[in-house]
């Protein structure tokens, strides 16, 4: 099953049937779409539009806007404006009943986010990109220039819109109102029916969105942009879905801290200190005792014989050897094989051959560890070997086998976005059903991604739901 169309919650060309089909035509599927239907025809999306898809209604109205802005609504806290496509392209809708349900897919085109109203969503599928025709006048219900092509598939003809066409031009749709302030930027179709439009020469432009005297978070968003640069710059460190509410949060705080609501980071020096309460509880050190029993609490309780731990960003070896000792205490009598990876060599090369010092030793650690000859502490054979330590890009494929526990703390802020949607899904697919993933202490599984959550204090593990 195809990794995103899970997220999203839309079913897939079955993989057999699509790997069978590939091998008979030598095709290689390089684009996939979200199909849906409107008046009983079929479209599509690029997938890398969708962010997720959702059922809601009781959308809160917005005043003096478009006939097909049906109004605003609270996705998990963020106000996000919801447009019925239909009546964006002049196709007609049956009455609506008050407590009715619509069907959502949720977009993001550039670093707008907005909820769509179709008839039905269907599924993903995949084509080869080779395949994708010109659109042609005949599709004469939608406007030729709202159309990136038409492609076959599964025995259907989809018309695959051009949402960035749609969704983006120098005209802005601003809605008037005192609710929290959102912007719109919406392309109106040229040709509107004289019954939905006030004059029918008239041209279909609207400026729709608050204008609040001042705009404070439009402040912070402005400034914002240059502190994603600065730590991008000074410290490789990425501001995506993962952990943006944590740096508009602490950006707050430093800001304030500086004496300056509009605060730049101007220097490495700078970005260690934005970045100092980031990093997560004994990350890249040995874990006290306190935090070893949350880490154990927050694992489920599992009756399989072996239990496999995939450790991506794993240092020089602390986190695993800790994880290795967890593992050991809660799942007394069972094998379990933790897959460490990270991109220091070096750090991954003298992995092996490391020691403890003894004012560990004496701590919860005790039991795993053995004393050599020379004196020094190192970890007991059956920890050892129970570690498999290996140079390894995770961006990269992981030949890895289902894994029962996915530990990849504050790894993710370190990969772009694309990169972090790459490696997510690749933690989806590895999971078994009844697998956590653990996460960073101020990271979060961003919400195109469908996770269940259990949380121990202020740590939290990520299901599969």
């Amino acid at each position: 099953m195809d990794d995103l169309a899970s997220t999203l919650g839309i079913p897939a060309v079955g993989v057999a049937e699509q790997q069978r089909e590939e091998k008979e035509n030598s095709v290689v599927i390089d684009f996939k779409m979200v199909t849906f239907s409107l008046a009983g025809k079929d479209y599509s999306i690029d997938i890398m539009h969708v962010k997720e898809i959702a059922k809601a209604g009781r959308f809160t109205f917005v005043p003096n806007t478009l006939p097909f802005v049906l109004g605003v609504y609270n996705l998990r806290g963020e106000i996000i404006p919801i447009l019925d496509l239909r009546l964006f392209f002049n196709i007609d809708v049956p009455e609506r009943k008050d407590d009715q349900l619509e069907n959502l897919l949720i977009l993001q085109v550039e670093d707008q986010k907005f909820g769509v109203v179709v008839d039905k969503i269907d599924k993903v599928v995949g084509v080869q990109k080779s395949t994708i025709q010109p659109p042609h006048p005949l599709f004469g219900d939608i406007n030729i220039k709202y159309i990136d092509g038409v492609v076959e598939a599964n025995k259907r003809l989809y018309v695959l819109l051009d949402i960035t066409r749609i969704f983006t031009s120098k005209d802005s749709l601003e809605v008037e109102d005192k609710r929290p302030v959102y912007k719109t930027t919406v392309n109106r179709p040229v040709e509107v029916s004289a019954a939905r439009s006030t004059a029918a020469s008239a041209p279909v432009k609207a400026q729709v969105t608050s204008k609040p005297v001042e705009n404070e978070d439009a402040k912070i968003q402005e400034a914002l942009k240059f502190v994603k640069e600065s730590l991008l710059n000074y410290k490789k460190f990425y501001v995506t879905p993962v952990n943006e509410s944590w740096v508009k949060h602490r950006y707050l705080e430093w800001s304030k801290q500086k004496g300056d609501p509009k605060a730049q980071i101007q220097n490495e020096a700078d970005a260690e200190d934005f970045l100092k309460t980031f990093w997560s509880t004994c990350n890249d050190t040995w874990w006290t005792e306190d935090f070893a029993n949350k880490i154990s609490n927050l694992l489920p309780q599992n009756s399989a014989k072996q239990i496999n731990v995939w450790n991506p960003g794993c240092g020089k070896g602390t986190e695993s050897y800790s994880l290795a000792c967890i593992l050991a205490k809660k799942y007394p009598g069972v094998k379990f094989r933790i897959y460490a990876q990270d991109t220091d060599l070096l750090g991954v090369s003298n992995a092996t051959l490391m020691t403890v010092p003894e004012k560990v030793a004496s701590t919860w650690y005790g039991p795993y560890l053995t004393k050599k000859a020379n004196g020094e502490y190192t970890f007991n054979q059956e920890i050892k070997d129970s570690i498999m330590f290996e140079y390894h890009d995770c961006k990269n494929t992981n030949a890895l086998p289902m894994v029962d526990i996915v530990f990849a703390r504050d790894i993710l802020s370190l990969l772009d976005e694309k990169s972090v949607e790459s490696v997510i899904s690749d933690f989806q697919e590895k999971m078994k059903g009844n697998a956590v993933a653990i996460l960073g202490d101020n990271e979060s599984m961003p919400s195109s991604f469908k996770f269940g959550e259990n949380s121990v204090d202020a740590l939290v593990a990520y299901t599969k739901d």
